[in-house]
């Protein structure tokens, strides 16, 4: 699979662009921040995922690789396809999205062109469940010491960072240390947690 790729613009085209590396033209449907850097420096490197289906295969490329796991989790709900994942990706950042699944932000949501209020709810109710799934302890195997309880606004920050993909260990500590630099809004919180992980 193709995970990285380093290389020079040599054509774009409303969010596609051709990333020329050692004489070879890899074709990438960008996210929205990744079309703008690349466009803006002429080159630069994408975190990608290869989507191999029986119409065609598509290359499509990230700006982070924390990016590229909000692709991966918004893909894997019902109704939400590639196309779609990148359209939330262009019209929010990793953090806007997490706080919209934390806060069940469907109004936010639902501002991204063509995603219907029914596809938004079922993002928060899927990811936020997946999050759920993932806290409940696992039979035998030794669990990490349960972290102190956080405020309900830090909890929410913690679901946010943990429907990324992180661990609610990883996302306690990161909230916390978010919260002592100064973080007050959820989406502050996020932010600042995301920029230490």
């Amino acid at each position: 699979m193709i995970g990285y790729i380093q290389g020079k613009v040599i054509y774009s085209d409303a969010g596609v662009v051709i990333l020329e590396n050692n004489g070879v033209g890899y074709e990438v449907v960008c996210s929205g921040a990744l079309y703008a850097k690349l466009l803006t420096d002429g080159k630069g490197a994408a975190y990608t995922y290869l989507q191999v289906r029986d119409d065609g295969v598509t290359l499509f490329g990230f700006v982070s690789p924390e990016e590229k796991k909000m692709f991966l989790q918004l893909t894997t709900v019902s109704g939400v396809g590639a196309k779609m994942g990148i359209a939330v990706l262009s019209a929010m950042n990793v953090g806007e999205i997490a706080v919209a699944i934390a806060s069940s932000d469907v109004r936010r949501l639902t501002s991204v062109k063509g995603l219907g209020k029914k596809t938004a709810e079922r993002i928060i109710l899927e990811l936020r469940e997946k999050v759920a799934a993932e806290q409940q302890p696992v039979a035998g195997k030794a669990q990490e010491a349960a972290p102190a309880r956080v405020s309900d606004s830090e909890e929410d920050a913690v679901v946010g960072l943990m429907s990324l993909g992180y661990t609610r260990a990883e996302s306690v500590r990161a909230v916390r240390a978010a919260v002592e630099q100064g973080a007050g809004s959820i989406e502050e919180i996020i932010m600042t947690a995301l920029r230490s992980m």
